[in-house]
C-alpha cells in the first residue's frame, strides 16, 4: 500500500504509487504506524536529491524525519521547499545567488527559511496565495485554475498530476492565482531554472 508521503504543488500529502524525482522533509510527520498526524514541523522545508553517496533510509522510521517525494522540483518549489545545502550544493548556491538577486535579504539558510515560511502559510494548513498576471510569470511558477494546479513553461501551462503533466493549455492575459511562494517566484524570476519532469516537455 502506498503510504502518504508524495507532496502536491499545493503542498499537501497523498497516497500514490508514482515516483517522483526529488525527495524531501519538513520534519517528522507521521505515528509509529507510518501515519501521517501533521502537516509540517519546523519551517526547515528541503528538497533532497533520491539517492546521495549511497546512504539508505527505510522510509518513515520511528523517531526519524519523514521522507517526502516530489514529481519535480518546480512542484517542490510550489510546495515551499528550498534546495538541500547538503545534498544539492550546486543548485543550493544557484539558489542563494538568485536569492540576492531578487533582493530578498540575506540568504543564510535561517534567513530564507523565515521568509520563506511567511510567504508559503497563511494560518495552520492554510496556503497563502496571490495574484498576478499569468503572462507575467516565470517558467517553473505553479498557479491554480478551477481547483487544479498548473505549471507555467515555456510559454505555456501544463496540468500536474501524480505522474507526470496530462494538459497543456495556452498561457492567457487575465490574472490567476499563483500557487508557490511569492519569494521563489521572485528567485525563478531572478534566473533560477528549475528542474522538471520530462512530461512537461
Amino acid at each position: 500500500m502506498a503510504l502518504q508521503n508524495r507532496v502536491t504543488p499545493f503542498g499537501d500529502l497523498i497516497a500514490t504509487e508514482a515516483r517522483g524525482l526529488l525527495m524531501g522533509n519538513r520534519g517528522r510527520l507521521h505515528d509509529a504506524d507510518r501515519r501521517i498526524v501533521r502537516y509540517a514541523e519546523g519551517r526547515r522545508w528541503i528538497a533532497c536529491l533520491t539517492s546521495f553517496r549511497g546512504r539508505r533510509r527505510a522510509v518513515m522510521s520511528p523517531r526519524s524525519y519523514t521522507e517526502l517525494f516530489f514529481l519535480d522540483e518546480a512542484v517542490a518549489l510550489a510546495a515551499g521547499h528550498r534546495p538541500c545545502a547538503e545534498c544539492r550544493r550546486d543548485d543550493y548556491a544557484r539558489f542563494q545567488a538568485a536569492w540576492t538577486r531578487a533582493g530578498l535579504g540575506r540568504a543564510s539558510a535561517d534567513e530564507m527559511d523565515r521568509r520563506l515560511h511567511a510567504d508559503r502559510l497563511a494560518g495552520p494548513r492554510t496556503r497563502k496565495l496571490y495574484r498576478e498576471g499569468a503572462q507575467a510569470l516565470p517558467d517553473g511558477a505553479y498557479v491554480e485554475i478551477a481547483g487544479d494546479a498548473w505549471l507555467v513553461w515555456g510559454g505555456a501551462l501544463r496540468r500536474w498530476s501524480p505522474d507526470g503533466y496530462r494538459d497543456r493549455a495556452p498561457v492567457g492575459g487575465d490574472s490567476v492565482e499563483v500557487i508557490t511562494p511569492r519569494c521563489l517566484v521572485e528567485v525563478l524570476r531572478s534566473g533560477y531554472r528549475a528542474s522538471v519532469h520530462p512530461t512537461a516537455d
